[in-house]
Order: structure tokens, then C-alpha cells, then sequence
């Protein structure tokens, strides 16, 4: 909040709404004067009971299910041009770690889905049991960041052929085989990247990232600010490199007297490293110490 500085009267978007959280807060800053604050999730449960906790807003807070890909469209369908600020909090929610009936968790038995938006069309049992070997390998290796992808994708793809793969502990059986036991991480489950691989695949995380993140960054008006917590390496790689593109002025090579190519920055970086939690907080909430938090402010571009 102390980033994003929301303000009466002010238009903000919080395109990944979970519990609605965030919204409330930046709600109770901006709803004077007009304000307004857009909740975007793809997870109907989700904007259900968000709903039900910024119902004292009324018509301060607007509902959308969707994806912030999509963030253009649905801005354009609320008749929203331009914002005063945004957060994106990626990842997977902790109700739906917590809802076991989701698949995303590897602890509780449940059918492998881990789709965010239950429309979607690819579970995460379609790509265990359907993917080539190689495929499930490039996921689990470069989704998952795991340096076992090569052995857990040949086991998949042998158990497979005895019986198809359709709940979290079948999966989570097989990857714990296929890691050695000699090599599991004291602090970190055998299955925890490969589930994560596979989430990411499944609802299209990074791709849907980049886009909404450009789209989100193009509708700031000057002075607005945007707000991204990301929760593993791959997200925060994409959002620092579009930060550092958008902050990014003229390119020219060096030896030219004046620029030619008459690029401006477009935004100002406003945290140079990464804001994570104090250690305070993730006594409180261990899921918080991978969260790393990234700021920029909209510059004024001058013709």
C-alpha cells in the first residue's frame, strides 16, 4: 500500500483478486471521491467470496471473471481508459492450496485438475497422461526449475502405461520413485516443483503474465503506479526484464552526438531490488518467504 499510494477519487485494479485482500485496502483509500477499485480473477470460488467481503463497498468495487490477459477487453467493457494504479499477486491463492478438491496440493488426495478457472479446457491429468516424454520433461525442467525433470518424466511416462495418472498422491507417488531418496531437500517436498510445473502449464502463468503486465502498464496515466508480487523465479525474471524495458530511454549507440531513435523511458523503477517479507512475517506465514514485491511509477512521457 505504501507503493501503490492509492487515492480518493482514484481508478485501481486488482487483476489477480483472490480473497480480496488488497482490494479492500486500496477500497477504503479510493471509494471517496468516486473511486473505484476493478477485481479481475479466473477463479468463480474465489470472486464469490471476495465478493461477499467488499460487499460494504457497493458499487465502489466492480467484479470481473476473467483473466487480466484479457485486461484490455475488460477495461474497455466498463467503459475504463486509463488507471491510477494496479497489483498483480500471482501464483496460486492459499485457499486454493487449502481447498483440496482442487489438485493443486500434493498433501491431500483429490483429482489432478489444477485448472484456476474451472472452464479451462487442460487439466493437469490430460498432460500427465497425454504429453510426449520430452514435452513433460521441458515442463517439469523449465516450469519447475528441477533438476530431476529427465528421470520424473520416464517414470510418468512408465506408470502411465499401467495405469492412467488421475489424482495428486497417484502423481505424487510417482515423482517421490523417481527422486532418490538420498537427494530429497530437508525443507522442500520431492513433488513440489513438478506440481508447480504443471500448474503453470496448465493455466498459462508466464505467457498470461507478460501480456497483462504490458496491457496494465500501457492503461497507467502518468503518476500511476504499479504493484507486482511474484512468488518463484520465473515470474519475477518477467517482471523485472518488462520493468527494466518500460524504465529503459534511448538506445542509440554511443558514438552518435544526439538520439536518434527518440526513445523515452516510460517508467521509473521504484524499488531497485525486490521488497520481501521481515522474518516476523514469515514466522507468522511461511508461504510469504518466497514473495518478492517490484514497484514502478508511470513518467510523464514529454513530446
Amino acid at each position: 500500500m505504501a507503493l501503490l499510494q492509492p487515492r480518493p477519487g482514484g481508478i485501481y485494479l486488482d487483476g489477480t483478486l483472490g480473497g480480496g485482500g488488497h482490494a479492500a485496502l486500496i477500497a477504503r483509500q479510493c471509494s471517496p471521491g468516486n473511486g473505484m477499485v476493478i477485481g479481475i480473477d479466473q477463479d468463480q470460488e474465489a470472486l464469490e467470496a471476495a465478493g461477499r467481503r467488499l460487499a460494504e463497498f457497493g458499487a465502489a468495487v466492480r467484479l470481473v471473471h476473467g483473466n487480466f490477459a484479457d485486461l484490455d477487453r475488460h477495461l474497455d467493457a466498463l467503459a475504463v481508459t486509463v488507471l491510477d494504479g494496479f497489483i498483480l499477486d500471482l501464483g496460486v491463492s492459499s485457499h486454493q492450496l487449502d481447498s483440496g478438491g482442487r489438485g493443486f496440493s500434493f498433501q491431500q488426495d483429490a483429482p489432478l485438475d489444477m485448472r484456476m478457472d474451472a472452464g479451462g479446457a487442460e487439466t493437469a491429468a490430460d498432460l500427465v497422461n497425454g504429453l510426449p516424454e520430452q514435452e513433460l520433461e521441458r515442463i517439469i525442467r523449465d516450469y519447475g526449475e528441477e533438476r530431476w525433470a529427465r528421470r520424473i518424466a520416464a517414470f510418468i511416462v512408465k506408470a502411465r502405461g499401467e495405469q492412467a495418472i488421475l489424482t495428486t498422491l497417484q502423481l505424487t507417488d510417482v515423482i517421490k520413485g523417481a527422486v532418490p531418496r538420498a537427494k530429497w531437500e530437508e525443507r522442500i517436498h520431492p513433488a513440489t516443483r513438478t506440481f508447480q510445473a504443471l500448474r503453470i502449464a496448465v493455466n498459462q502463468e508466464l505467457e498470461r503474465l507478460e501480456q497483462g503486465l504490458r496491457a496494465a502498464l500501457d492503461r497507467l496515466k502518468p503518476g500511476g503506479r504499479g504493484v507486482v508480487i511474484s512468488f518463484h523465479s520465473l515470474e519475477d525474471r518477467i517482471v523485472k526484464h518488462i520493468f527494466r524495458e518500460y524504465a529503459t530511454g534511448c538506445i542509440c549507440p554511443r558514438q552518435l552526438p544526439v538520439c536518434a531513435c527518440g526513445r523515452k523511458p516510460r517508467v521509473k523503477i521504484l524499488t531497485n531490488r525486490p521488497v520481501t517479507a521481515a522474518e516476523a512475517e514469515t514466522s507468522r506465514n511461511p508461504r510469504a518467504r518466497s514473495a518478492k514485491l517490484r514497484a514502478v511509477e508511470k513518467r510523464e512521457i514529454s513530446a
